[in-house]
Order: structure tokens, then sequence, then C-alpha cells
């Protein structure tokens, strides 16, 4: 997937236009805020959540499908948050997508989210692949080990295919 600057000219985008690999829209709703209608602070990760799972989809990636085909799938290892502005009830915000890093078995987020021209928050997230536990990892598991449980999974490579298809990364600038 080609990398495309952000059009100033859209709506809830950035007025300076900024490479990332995925924008999607989100609309502020009641139950995202609290009760002053601010955006409650964890609520900007499933914002991220959404952003990067309409894109690998878009890509291609569905991970449930991935799931239950025993693939594997991404699960998130790590986050960073930096909370700048608040986002409002009925606010239409963009959330970016910026691959940063592709790792043997991780890939790195930076991801944003702004509202027309101001950016509100900022984060890195980490996402890892796993496998699912086959009958002969449970087996060594030892008695009452989680990696013994029949929705257990290991940390594992990325497929070649998922990686043939993930863009090149972009260096995030420290802000």
């Amino acid at each position: 997937m080609p990398v495309s600057p952000v059009s100033p000219a859209s709506p809830a985008v950035p007025v300076e236009p900024r490479r990332c690999h995925h924008r999607h829209p989100v609309r502020v709703y009641w139950e995202d805020t609290d009760a002053g209608g601010i955006v409650f602070y964890g609520n900007y990760l499933k914002f991220m959540e959404r952003a990067r799972t309409e894109w690998l989809s878009a890509l291609g990636f569905g991970q449930e499908s991935m799931r239950r085909a025993g693939e594997g799938m991404f699960i998130v290892a790590e986050t960073t948050l930096r909370y700048l502005k608040p986002a409002r009830l009925d606010d239409q915000l963009t959330v970016t997508v910026v691959v940063t890093e592709i790792g043997r078995a991780s890939v790195t987020f930076a991801q944003e989210v702004w509202r027309a021209d101001t950016l509100l928050t900022q984060g890195m997230v980490r996402i890892g692949w796993v496998q699912p536990v086959t009958p002969r990892d449970a087996s060594v598991a030892q008695a009452g080990d989680e990696a013994s449980g029949e929705d257990s999974f290991r940390p594992a490579r990325i497929p070649a295919r998922i990686l043939a298809i993930l863009p090149t990364p972009i260096s995030a600038s420290k802000g």
C-alpha cells in the first residue's frame, strides 16, 4: 500500500501534510466521554485499535479469520500515549497509522489523533505475532501453566506472506 500525504482539503485531517499509511475517521459519542463530555483517556487506545484493525483488514489480514485458521494473530504488546488536548462529544476525529518498525515478530506503529488541524494525542503501539499452542507445545507445558489452555498462544515470527505486504516503515519523528 503506497504512502500518501494527508490532504489538507479533507475534513478532520491535519493542515500540514503528514505521511501516513492509513487514516481512519472517528466521531466521538456519549459512550466515549466522561460526565464532562471529554473523551475518557483509555478510549484513545480504542480509536487507535480501530484504525489499525481497519487498515490491516484492508490489506487482507482479517484477525478472526487468521485466528480461526490456526495461522496466528497480532496482539498488543506495548503502548505509550501522550495526551496534548482533549477531544469532546460529537468531535470528528482522524486517527493516523504509520508503520515505524518491522521486526521478526512485531510491528511498531506511530499513531496520532487529530481534530481538524489540532493534534490531540500521540501514541506508539507495538503489536506482536502469536500462534496457537500446538498439542506438542501443550504436552511440554507444566500442569497449571497458562500455555496449556485451549486458547493459548506463543510468540512467533510474522509469516512471510504478511511481511511481504506490509509497507516500508516511515521514521517516527520525536516530538
